[in-house]
């Protein structure tokens, strides 16, 4: 049990659901008792129960949710510098990758990496999202693709968590590539090592969410249903790499589990926007990969706003195609690349990338949620999209503490 705190002068963007522009409140307040919001909203109506507080000033600065990474791959062994160099010679995404590249080239520098090795590296990366606001992130796994590495990745990811103020959802991506002693027999390495090791990490706690990456260069429609029938059977929620480099239905499948999320969906068409919005299934836009591979094919903004998608936004921090550890850059990028508005941006880093990791407790300003909270030095939420490589972050709240 933690003493009241009462937080003064400020202006609040709840990021409510309901709320427009913003849920902006200027001469604003927030309560915090026990690492909840217990009241917010203007100082003018504050309740008089919470009048003997002594009061914290913010000297009118700006109050927002605390920032949200949905999609980051953040445990991983060394890095795709030469990679970057390659593609800027001209070679595609797909062709580095049938060469031995991309994913598999981390592959093998996860599997030589210890633990600590990892831990140490992904820590670096967590820290530069925490001084950005950051109170959450998903980490995936995915660069192990055999049981042991796998789990020893989420293991990593478990550790984060207890080496900084920072939640860390975990999601088991086993079925993220093909390892070379499996070339050619992509149904045999789902069944004899994607799904065993998902059953191992659950049995030993360590996931949160089961995800896939559905193309041509990973894994077909049905080998990525057959991982998502295992999540089911084990009670767990699945997201979706999808339609990032080709349509090949993997939102459609995505929604029809019930999908929390589907992540990329550059190459997304209508009935796959559909599917989506019937199923409640959040649009996770990645602006970092489709920056780093010089994409051209955008993201289907228009018919996700007409449908009413859920639309998040996350670095997708990775060593190969998007080594972008900045939320800040990711909205400004969801601005400028995909002209999402500000709001939008907000609300994607906020409210609905806590959809997207299916949390209900974070991501607004409301009564009853953690408080989880982001204080900048700006004097319009606009101001978080509009600059670029600047860090305006003045105070970050983690459940309820600075």
């Amino acid at each position: 049990m933690s003493a009241p705190l009462l937080l003064t002068n400020l202006t609040v963007a709840t990021m409510a659901p309901d709320a427009v522009d913003y849920g902006l409140l200027g001469d604003a307040s927030i309560v915090i008792e026990d690492g909840r919001i217990a009241w917010s909203g203007r100082a003018e109506e504050r309740p008089s129960g919470f009048a003997g507080l002594p009061p914290q000033s913010l000297a009118g600065r700006l109050v927002t949710p605390a920032l949200i990474d949905c999609h980051t791959h953040i445990v991983h062994g060394g890095n795709r510098a030469r990679e970057f160099e390659m593609r800027l010679k001209g070679a595609s995404y797909e062709e580095i990758a049938r060469a031995g590249g991309g994913i598999v080239s981390t592959v093998t520098a996860t599997r030589e990496a210890s633990e600590e090795e990892l831990l140490k590296s992904a820590l670096r990366l967590a820290d530069s999202l925490i001084a950005e606001g950051a109170t959450c992130i998903e980490v995936k796994s995915g660069y192990g693709l055999d049981q042991d590495t796998e789990l020893k990745m989420l293991r990593t990811a478990r550790r984060i968590a207890d080496m900084r103020p920072l939640r860390v959802v975990t999601t088991f991506l086993g079925a993220h590539a093909v390892p070379p002693e499996y070339s050619g027999r992509d149904g045999a390495y789902i069944d004899e090592v994607c799904i065993p090791a998902l059953r191992a990490a659950h049995a030993e706690g360590l996931v949160d969410a089961v995800d896939g990456f559905c193309e041509g260069i990973a894994f077909q429609p049905d080998q990525i249903a057959r991982v998502f029938d295992v999540a089911k059977e084990l009670g767990l929620p699945v997201k979706l790499h999808a339609e990032q480099l080709s349509n090949l239905g993997g939102a459609k499948l995505a929604a029809s589990y019930g999908a929390l999320s589907a992540d990329h969906i550059e190459y997304l068409d209508e009935d796959g926007v559909a599917a989506m919005a019937n199923a409640g299934t959040t649009a996770v836009i990645l602006p970092g990969a489709y920056y780093t591979l010089r994409e051209t094919q955008k993201p289907p903004l228009a018919a996700l706003r007409e449908m009413g998608v859920p639309m998040a936004l996350a670095t997708d921090a990775n060593p190969g195609s998007s080594p972008l550890t900045s939320l800040l850059l990711t909205m400004n990028m969801g601005c400028t690349l995909f002209r999402m508005t500000p709001e939008e941006a907000l609300a994607g880093v906020t409210r609905n990338a806590a959809r997207a990791l299916g949390l209900s407790d974070c991501g607004t300003i409301e009564v009853g949620k953690r408080a989880d909270l982001a204080v900048w030095d700006v004097a319009h939420p606009s101001e978080l999209a509009y600059r670029i490589g600047f860090n305006p972050l003045f105070k970050r709240f983690f459940g309820g503490h600075a």
